[in-house]
């Protein structure tokens, strides 16, 4: 095989077709457009939502007005009437041992959905004022319409209403002479961390009294260096002269003893003259 037998894979190029070129290439005369009309001329492209001329699509849908709340609460509700009706025949609990009394009846989401007056507990609940209420009701709830409120409380009831702080709230005990009385002994302790940083400030003075000291060790060093090779020296010659004195005290014995030989071998001597 050489260079010029090289050739690429059967079918992976195609080469482009000449249109309108005769009938024996096949896209001769009309090039494949057709006879005639608007697709058959240069440029004449129809738009993709072009629907011949009826209502397009979007025309004919309808258009969203108005928008959607992100910030509305969806509520359970109940109306008063329907409470009052469960109350007459008694579907709430009441405290037995409470006869003698005329003590409200406590109602609450719990106890409502209880009854089935409720379906949920998961959405904050609120009462209407559809219907009567003749009934004396202690009644909890995340909201009340004017209308509830009136009747419940003119039936000889209480309503109470379920806040959640949707932002902070005072501390219990904080008053405005507090409040006031806070930035005077922030001020006030302002200078104390001062005065703890000049505690500190005394360390570094030390530092250089280290520093002068290990100056003084390194000046005050071949001097030391010297003191010591005397006291090296003078412990030498001390174990040497200590060294010697035995072997002095030694010779000096010994000496005296020759002495006395010396008269011992001249006494035969003198006996013979």
């Amino acid at each position: 095989m050489k260079l010029h037998d090289l050739r690429p894979a059967e079918g992976s190029r195609t080469a482009k077709t000449r249109v309108g070129r005769g009938i024996a290439a096949g896209k001769g005369k009309t090039a494949g457009r057709g006879t005639k009309g608007q697709k058959a001329r240069a440029g004449g492209s129809i738009a993709p939502w072009f629907e011949g001329g009826q209502t397009p699509l979007h025309q004919r849908i309808p258009k969203l007005r108005g928008f959607k709340n992100r910030f509305k609460i969806e509520y359970e509700v109940v109306n008063v009437g329907a409470i009052a009706a469960a109350a007459e025949r008694g579907a709430f609990e009441t405290d037995p041992h409470a006869k003698g009394t005329t003590a409200p009846i406590t109602i609450n989401q719990d106890v409502l959905r209880a009854v089935g007056l409720v379906r949920t507990l998961n959405k904050p609940l609120k009462v209407l004022g559809d219907g009567e209420l003749s009934t004396p009701l202690f009644v909890v709830a995340d909201a009340f319409t004017t209308t509830a409120r009136t009747k419940i409380e003119a039936a000889g009831g209480s309503v109470t209403v379920l806040e959640v702080p949707d932002r902070p709230r005072e501390a219990l005990g904080v008053t405005p002479e507090t409040e006031q009385a806070e930035p005077e002994d922030q001020v006030e302790a302002a200078p104390r961390p001062k005065r703890a940083k000049a505690k500190p400030e005394a360390e570094p003075e030390a530092e250089p009294t280290e520093a002068a000291e290990a100056e003084a060790t390194d000046a005050g060093a071949k001097p030391a260096r010297k003191s010591r090779a005397k006291a090296a020296a003078a412990e030498a010659q001390t174990e040497t002269e200590t060294e010697a004195a035995p072997s002095a005290a030694a010779a000096a014995t010994a000496e005296p003893d020759v002495d006395s030989e010396q008269p011992e071998t001249e006494s035969p001597s003198g006996d013979d003259a």
